[in-house]
């Protein structure tokens, strides 16, 4: 299985501080028609921390059934604790997800080899597909190269990395370490043409929220050889890649969202509202791209 091209971070919709089941829905309806090749439910961007184990189940499985085999589904199944990201997964894995997403264990800094025994008990519990993440910004403690190698080695399933350290090289020592089976995607949207430049082959992408067959086509121009226009859809949306990461995501990309009229732009504590200044910044940036 492959996950080259666009895959959307999905936000989890809320209204009146409970899941919005039917403006989820409609994303991932708007995700399917703009061309992505899959959806994240329930990662970063799908608020994980503050979702309770409950919501965070039904969120995988409205996700499953509304995608209905017309897109990958790659459930957000990471935890800094192993055991209840081996129950996430199992579920996940039960309820017909195509592949996992699992974030590097946060706040408790594991060891390198605490990693790596990490992520190879969750994949012997599992048979489907794992795609690590590896984003030391959030979570304190990076996945090696020399662990991702190893992993990849040792582990049938794990076949991907979504890298979002904001390093180009590092994707270049990625490519050199791992197989060639092995695949990387971007986990920074200003990132993606860069790291697909330097080997990557796609990204799960936090701005396919908003404009889902404007990422997909950046992706499938440089894919399809059409490197300039690639680079002009770049240009042309990197005010948006920048602006969607001027507060925590996915404030930004929920307001956003909000102003289109799809979806409140609730975010749960410790999550609050754009500032003011914050909003006339954003609001400024999506006005121009319609422009």
């Amino acid at each position: 299985m492959s996950f080259a091209g666009t895959h959307t971070a999905l936000v989890t919709p809320f209204r009146n501080g409970t899941f919005d089941a039917d403006a989820f829905r409609n994303l991932i309806e708007a995700q399917i028609a703009g061309g992505v090749e899959g959806i994240v439910p329930v990662g970063t961007t799908g608020e994980s921390p503050t979702v309770t184990h409950e919501e965070h189940t039904e969120i995988i499985r409205v996700a499953v059934e509304t995608a209905a085999g017309r897109c990958q589904v790659i459930a957000g199944t990471g935890s800094n604790s192993t055991a209840e990201a081996i129950d996430l997964s199992v579920e996940a894995e039960k309820l017909g997800a195509t592949a996992l997403l699992l974030v590097a264990p946060y706040y408790n800094k594991p060891s390198q080899e605490g990693l790596y025994r990490h992520f190879k008990a969750i994949a012997e519990a599992v048979k489907i597909p794992i795609i690590l993440y590896s984003i030391p910004g959030r979570c304190g403690v990076e996945i090696a190269v020399e662990t991702v190698a190893r992993l990849a080695q040792d582990c049938s399933n794990i076949t991907c990395i979504k890298e979002a350290g904001g390093s180009v090289e590092r994707v270049s020592a990625l490519r050199q370490a791992v197989p060639e089976s092995f695949e990387i995607v971007s986990g920074d949207d200003s990132l993606t043409l860069p790291f697909l430049s330097a080997g990557a082959v796609g990204v799960i992408s936090v701005a396919s929220n908003y404009l889902p067959k404007e990422v997909a086509d950046l992706v499938h121009s440089w894919r399809d050889g059409r490197i300039d226009e690639a680079a002009a859809a770049h240009r042309r949306l990197y005010p948006l890649f920048k602006a969607l990461f001027i507060e925590p995501n996915p404030v930004p990309v929920k307001f956003a969202l909000a102003q289109r009229g799809v979806m409140t732009a609730e975010v749960r504590l410790p999550l609050c509202e754009m500032s003011a200044a914050n909003e006339k910044i954003l609001s400024d940036v999506l006005a121009q791209l319609t422009n």
